[in-house]
């Protein structure tokens, strides 16, 4: 049988990794998917940068020609963005893309596989999958939870996205054991909005304590950490706007017959057109926020006893 292929690591990640400095992983579906064509490319340099203003490396991942990559030159990071026929791929679709030779943007859940897998600890995100509505009856639940459930790294994220079922998203991040903790609030935020009208049970107050967080999930089971990192108030989305703009955009999908995993990209680009750039503009400030944060948190875990 031959081997599992072996992510390839950018000469600057390899060269950090091995001598023990901060390395973040970043995912590619957020450029290739989640952005519109051009900002995605301006915003893909800002996200790296906010993650150097943090003190650490930024790796961001994806696969290409059939080879996952962890850390992407300029050249490769302009092919992930101009692409618009690059597959969105998930932990159940990297054997396909791996064994056939096909490129594609990585979600959270395989970004966290391919960046473990590399040794990074530290993962900068907007939003979480989650269970999606009416999941009692259509069963779809993104494969984010129960990757995180069996990945030891830690996840900074603005929450899960705001087209998702909170409730229920972290009550099944409960019964996976994923540990879930706010920073510097209780507040679990949504995404778009400082408050998705849930809470979690713990907070830290700061990057040595996050880093503390995962060297101690680390020590004690397998299984990764989510950060919710809630955007200022000021910062975020206006509240009685995103209620609107997400039910009408979720109705717009629900009549075009959008299912499953094209259900995302759908939302955001209608949420885009619809608020008239509003989302993503607060989009690229989470992204960033998150991206600086886990950058400080990868700088503090660097410095604990391995």
């Amino acid at each position: 049988m031959p081997p599992a292929p072996v992510p390839v690591l950018s000469s600057e990640v390899a060269d950090a990794l091995t001598a023990g400095r901060p390395v973040v992983a970043l995912e590619s579906t957020l450029l290739a998917h989640g952005l519109p064509r051009p900002d995605n490319r301006a915003a893909a340099d800002e996200v790296e940068a906010a993650v150097r203003a943090g003190g650490a490396v930024p790796a961001t991942i994806a696969v290409l020609d059939g080879v996952p990559h962890v850390g992407l030159t300029a050249e490769q990071v302009d092919r992930v963005c101009a692409d618009p026929d690059l597959a969105k791929l998930a932990v159940r679709d990297l054997p396909v893309a791996l064994a056939l030779g096909r490129s594609g943007a990585t979600t959270v859940s395989s970004t966290a596989l391919l960046a473990a897998a590399a040794g990074i600890g530290v993962f900068a995100t907007g939003g979480l999958g989650g269970v999606h509505r009416e999941a009692a009856d259509t069963f779809d639940e993104s494969a984010d939870l129960t990757t995180l459930s069996r990945t030891p790294l830690l996840v900074v994220c603005a929450g899960v996205k705001s087209i998702l079922d909170v409730p229920a998203t972290l009550e099944r991040l409960e019964s996976l054991s994923v540990t879930v903790v706010g920073y510097r609030t209780t507040t679990f935020p949504g995404f778009y909005v400082a408050d998705s009208g849930s809470t979690v049970d713990w907070a830290v107050s700061s990057p040595e304590e996050a880093a503390a967080v995962l060297a101690a999930r680390r020590g004690l089971a397998p299984g990764g950490v989510v950060l919710a990192n809630p955007l200022p108030d000021d910062e975020q989305l206006d509240p009685e706007l995103h209620d609107r703009v997400i039910a009408d955009a979720l109705a717009a999908a629900a009549r075009a017959g959008v299912r499953g995993k094209a259900v995302t990209p759908f939302v955001l680009d209608h949420l885009h057109r619809v608020s008239e750039g509003a989302t993503l503009a607060v989009n690229v400030r989470l992204v960033l926020r998150n991206a600086e944060l886990a950058g400080r948190i990868a700088a503090a875990l660097a410095l604990l006893p391995r």
